[in-house]
């Protein structure tokens, strides 16, 4: 059952946030899964965390993140996405290096175009936390940058195609950039006239919500265009009085939000843990979008569900929840010209 949501305070009188302060935070993520460990009171012996993930792909995670993990609960929702371990090294059949197409979608550098009217920008490589099912974790970053030269090359690419009529904001963690590159980004794309909306994929008001300070309020009010702000959290645990905030401050701009969250095992795999997630979520302001099935990177296939699994958890739902309440269903397959219904 899921308790009533914490009260939250109106949005204009939200409290602002020091303008140093998210950056500071991020600078004291932990990257040590011993220590990780320790704060939680668990040992590394019982968890198989492995070595050679964690050389594979780091470990970064926001100390307010680890504080709703549950002591000493080695199965605890969130620590299970961050923590790596032996699973990761296995080489598994059907699982490869770009899952979803990325390369073969590649329109300039940084800038990916898999749907009409719709393009992606790999604003950065970076992000605040290391997701361990993460679909981009072989993603070549140094050399897919749309910042390179100052996004000109990304700039020009979408300029030239008048069919493209949306940005989406994408990485790494677009919010890992300063505010003011974030502006220079924006001052560009609004020179170009057959842009219709702006849309923004980021886990930072959730794993790191000091971010939504004012300084990036009042960029995201100044925009020229409907902005979807799309969140990820894929747990119910994941929110806390301090994303409630983030997140008022947000919907403050007028953006509207929206939450994705991957379908995991062991940590949303069932009805209960799904239900949560949309009511927290929504009682957050957030409006659930879609429940991706795992995309299937090297490296992650000990998170995978069944598609039949995963069909009977959204039908659950569906009888469970109003509509509203209810996220897609969805896979992306490479060359699909959408995300495909399940």
């Amino acid at each position: 059952m899921i308790t009533a949501a914490p009260a939250r305070t109106p949005e204009k009188a939200v409290l602002p946030l020091p303008a140093d302060r998210w950056q500071a935070h991020w600078r004291q993520a932990i990257r040590d899964p011993a220590e990780l460990l320790a704060l939680l009171g668990l040992g590394a012996e019982d968890l198989g965390v492995s070595a050679q993930a964690l050389a594979q792909f780091p470990l970064r995670v926001p100390r307010g993140f680890v504080a709703r993990m549950r002591p000493a609960d080695p199965a605890d929702p969130l620590l299970r996405q961050v923590l790596p371990i032996d699973a990761e090294m296995q080489v598994v059949p059907g699982f490869s290096f770009d899952a979803v197409g990325d390369g073969d979608a590649r329109k300039a550098t940084g800038v990916i175009q898999k749907y009409r009217g719709r393009a992606l920008l790999v604003a950065t490589g970076s992000c605040a936390i290391h997701c361990r099912y993460c679909f981009r974790r072989h993603f070549d970053y140094a050399g897919e940058n749309a910042a390179k030269g100052g996004w000109q090359e990304a700039i020009d690419a979408i300029a030239a195609d008048a069919g493209i009529d949306e940005v989406i904001l994408s990485g790494g963690d677009p919010l890992s950039l300063a505010t003011s590159k974030l502006a220079e980004l924006t001052d560009a794309l609004a020179a170009i006239p057959h842009l219709k909306r702006l849309r923004i994929h980021s886990r930072l008001p959730v794993v790191l919500p000091e971010r939504v300070d004012d300084s990036l309020v009042q960029w995201l009010a100044a925009l020229p265009w409907p902005v979807a702000f799309v969140i990820h959290a894929n747990h119910a645990n994941e929110f806390d009085a301090s994303v409630d905030t983030a997140l008022a401050r947000l919907r403050g701009t007028g953006a509207q939000l929206l939450n994705q969250a991957v379908l995991l095992r062991g940590i949303n795999d069932d009805l209960d843990s799904l239900a949560a997630l949309s009511e927290r979520s929504f009682a957050a302001g957030v409006l659930p979008y879609y429940l991706h099935q795992l995309d299937r990177v090297q490296g992650v296939a000990h998170f995978e569900v069944s598609d039949e699994q995963a069909l009977a958890l959204h039908a659950g739902l569906m009888a469970r929840l109003s509509g509203y309440l209810v996220p897609k269903l969805v896979r992306e397959i490479a060359g699909d010209t959408s995300k495909r219904p399940l």
